[in-house]
């Protein structure tokens, strides 16, 4: 794979410079979803389906903790490429310095209060009845392992933002294959159960952690931090902050979101339907995985060329990702339509789980083909640095749409409203984001002279 360098993103062709950003990102999402998925049929296979339920129970929540680093690096990733593009290289080291130093913060104290409160959390989040014991062994061993994943993620989007996507895979690619491995090792051959599949995921973030220290290390970064870079700066703070803010809230929404699911269909189905939840969840993961590789790839080249004020190249940036991002939800759409029964299976042989997930899985994925203009739109405001449009957008679906439906249509249609909440929720989601996407277009992206005195 040929080596791609900041500047690039503003010179090579837009189709083929998504292709390279968007690949690498790809197989870095493939592999991940499949370690989820993987470590999801492990568990469901040699310690049962409860424990699927269970690990479902904390993810959320391990996820949120995680989420601060992600939060923190896309902000600052953003400030990063669109700073390399106006060629100030020195905004780019004091902007990822601080990065670190709030991401170790903040995740530390998270974590600290995470176990404080431990037998208050996982009920809330539906760890009842036969969920808890399990819930609560995953959970406690995690979050030891959490701040080291908030690390990863953080280093993760800062080294795309170097236009260095080959490397943002590897670091992807690392700790789903450890995992596996130490899946098989500590769950089927040293029998530990559920304390095997925790300490199995603790692993994977420490390799990762060293990964990502290694490549900041060496000469592959562009970004050598000295002290001086790690001390606050109100202004660069306060920007990853806004911008950050986007991702924050889409994963507390996405907390939310799973703390109101599992309890709703505990009380509407019990443990399988919490299960069915479980295993459509990692496919929504690992099928997408495509789609979300071309948001990612997307997010550096639009970042870059709106801070070089190239805003044809962005508009073409906008379409090109949209089209490629929609003819890949097409592809997913036919095959989890044709074949859910034959995945169920692969999770669990609960016949009860296998009875129930199916449907779920339709409904779940029947507005796919549509959602590229809702991510791509999303990730287009927060790429560019304008945090309130981005906001919005990233929590139309969950927090204006999806929450509010699975509390009113379960009063009309019983569990099949929850799973009916979802396509209904993407398709106005969709709606509202090419609405302010169209005018975003039409009123800001009009041809201008650029910093080097050419007209775009």
């Amino acid at each position: 794979m040929t080596k791609i360098s900041s500047q690039d993103l503003g010179t090579l062709p837009i189709n083929k410079l998504l292709v390279k950003q968007a690949i690498p990102a790809s197989i870095g999402i493939l592999v991940m979803s499949l370690n989820i998925l993987v470590d999801t049929i492990f568990v469901g296979n040699w310690i049962g389906s409860v424990a699927i339920a269970a690990i479902n129970v904390v993810l959320p929540v391990s996820f949120f903790i995680a989420a601060l680093g992600m939060s923190i690096g896309v902000g600052g990733s953003s400030i990063i490429s669109r700073a390399l593009g106006a060629n100030q290289k020195d905004k780019a080291l004091k902007t990822f310095g601080n990065q670190l130093t709030l991401t170790l913060g903040l995740t530390i104290t998270m974590v600290v209060f995470g176990l404080a409160y431990v037998d208050d959390i996982i009920p809330s989040f539906g760890g009842k009845g036969a969920i808890f014991e399990p819930a609560k062994t995953y959970y406690i061993i995690v979050l030891y392992g959490v701040p080291f994943l908030a690390l990863c993620m953080m280093g993760n989007t800062v080294i795309r933002a170097e236009g260095k996507p080959k490397f943002a895979m590897y670091a992807m690619m690392i700790p789903s294959l450890g995992n596996l491995l130490l899946d098989y090792v500590f769950i089927n051959l040293f029998d530990w159960g559920m304390e095997g599949a925790a300490w199995a995921t603790t692993g994977s973030y420490l390799l990762c952690f060293g990964f990502i220290v290694w490549f900041f290390m060496s000469k592959n970064s562009e970004l050598t931090l000295n002290k001086c870079h790690f001390g606050l700066n109100k202004p660069i703070v306060k920007e990853i902050g806004s911008l950050g803010f986007v991702t924050l809230s889409r994963q507390a929404v996405v907390s939310i979101t799973y703390l109101f699911m599992n309890n709703i269909l505990y009380e509407l189905g019990g443990e399988s339907s919490v299960t069915a939840y479980a295993i459509v969840g990692r496919m929504l993961m690992f099928a997408l995985f495509p789609v979300y590789g071309i948001t990612q790839g997307f997010l550096p080249i639009a970042g870059y060329n709106y801070g070089a004020q190239q805003y044809t190249r962005v508009k073409e940036t906008i379409f090109t990702a949209i089209k490629y991002a929609a003819g890949l939800a097409t592809i997913v759409f036919i095959l989890l339509m044709l074949f859910p029964e034959s995945i169920t299976r692969l999770f669990t042989k609960d016949s009860v789980v296998i009875l129930e997930t199916p449907p779920a899985m339709r409904w779940v994925f029947a507005a796919t083909p549509i959602i590229a203009i809702q991510l791509i739109g999303a990730a287009y405001f927060q790429a560019i640095g304008k945090a309130k449009q981005a906001l919005l957008l990233t929590l139309t679906r969950q927090g204006f749409f999806f929450i509010p439906l699975i509390f009113i249509l379960p009063l009309f249609y019983g569990e099949l409203g929850v799973w009916i909440s979802f396509p209904t929720a993407d398709i106005l989601a969709t709606i509202v984001t090419g609405y302010f996407l169209n005018r975003e277009i039409f009123k800001n992206l009009k041809p201008e002279t650029n910093r080097h005195g050419f007209t775009d």
